[in-house]
């Protein structure tokens, strides 16, 4: 059987590896692998080398001949419906191949489209490393942050000559931005450290850049956050032995009460600057990418969302940040850049310290 482009042998179409495009259709409904490649990057699915490679969660993409015997190229753990290459043909080549696909029904153009969506939503990341280096990087994460912020800033602060306890609000401010810097930087080292062996990494991890469509998702998910402060409440009804539990007023608040402008300005630095930077690098730039080399994508948000409000030990919380955090993470895997889920954190934050000056 020939590919219905040009005059090369079709099958078995992962075996091909000539790049030369094909020039000839010749009324065959498969296509040589080389014709296969250009047409999946054309419609920027998936190219066939990363086909061959990626598992493609809900969808397999078929090839047929005319007789409708289908060959699976694709390696599609999860599948959910196959589409053949005549529904998929018809959104690029309509009048070329209509009268070899009016029998797969007035359905395959929308289904195609959604095909393409889905793809393009669920492709997990290329993982180099295993398990073990995701549980030892999340753990040596939180355990630099208890060590950073209990002992080690507390300690320098002591041989200084002074006492948290003893400073005005800005002291206090400057103090608790300075232990936020300290425990973001030795964070990022310890994931640096960690991955050091698998570098050069692959150009969607980490990513940070300004162009793409990302702006609408964010504008999105800022009207989200009415939602999650009203989740704030719900989790509150959960446990209604929180509501009776007296919590410490926090020395932002203590700032915000004594209306001291530059201790609120260094706070609203640590919760809108610092934070997000180095919780979206651990949380969606390491995290959320790394478990879907063993879990689905929407599966790894929810989990990566969850370890994200477990981390802020607090327990009245924990319903509205994993909301927040699947917000965050739909965001950053649309794009595949840490740049959008940073500024949506840092919105969310600003909302959350505004909302405390009232």
């Amino acid at each position: 059987m020939n590919c219905h482009r040009c005059t090369r042998e079709s099958t078995p179409v992962l075996n091909h590896d000539t790049s030369a495009p094909c020039d000839k259709y010749e009324g065959s409904s498969l296509l040589c692998g080389a014709s296969l490649r250009i047409f999946l990057n054309k419609f920027k699915i998936i190219s066939l080398q990363k086909l061959q490679t990626t598992k493609v969660n809900v969808v397999a993409i078929v090839v047929a001949d005319r007789d409708h015997q289908n060959y699976n190229i694709a390696d599609a753990n999860r599948v959910a419906s196959m589409f053949t290459l005549h529904s998929i043909l018809a959104l690029d080549y309509p009048k070329e191949i209509s009268h070899v696909s009016h029998d797969l029904g007035a359905h395959s153009f929308r289904t195609m489209a959604k095909v393409v969506t889905v793809i393009r939503g669920v492709e997990p990341w290329s993982v180099p490393w295993t398990a073990k280096i995701i549980v030892q990087v999340m753990l040596l994460w939180i355990a630099s942050f208890w060590f950073v912020g209990t002992w080690i800033v507390p300690f320098l602060a002591y041989t200084a000559g002074f006492r948290k306890e003893s400073l005005t609000y800005r002291g206090q401010a400057l103090y608790s931005l300075l232990t936020d810097v300290a425990e973001g930087v030795i964070g990022i080292a310890i994931l640096h450290h960690c991955l050091a062996k698998f570098q050069p990494l692959s150009s969607d991890w980490f990513k940070f850049e300004l162009k793409g469509k990302w702006p609408f998702d964010v504008g999105l998910g800022c009207l989200m956050f009415p939602l999650i402060n009203q989740l704030s409440q719900m989790n509150l009804n959960l446990l209604p032995v929180l509501q009776y539990t007296p919590v410490a007023i926090s020395s932002v608040e203590q700032s915000i009460v004594a209306r001291d402008l530059v201790a609120m300005a260094l706070y609203a630095v640590i919760v809108s600057v610092c934070a997000p930077i180095w919780e979206e690098i651990v949380f969606r730039g390491f995290l959320l990418p790394s478990l879907t080399k063993y879990m689905p994508v929407w599966s790894a948000i929810l989990v990566s969302s969850i370890a994200f409000a477990l981390a802020h030990f607090n327990i009245q919380r924990v319903l509205p940040l994993v909301f927040l955090g699947m917000v965050m993470g739909t965001v950053f895997v649309r794009s595949r850049n840490l740049l959008p889920s940073m500024l949506l954190h840092s919105l969310w934050n600003a909302f959350v310290f505004l909302d405390l000056m009232k």
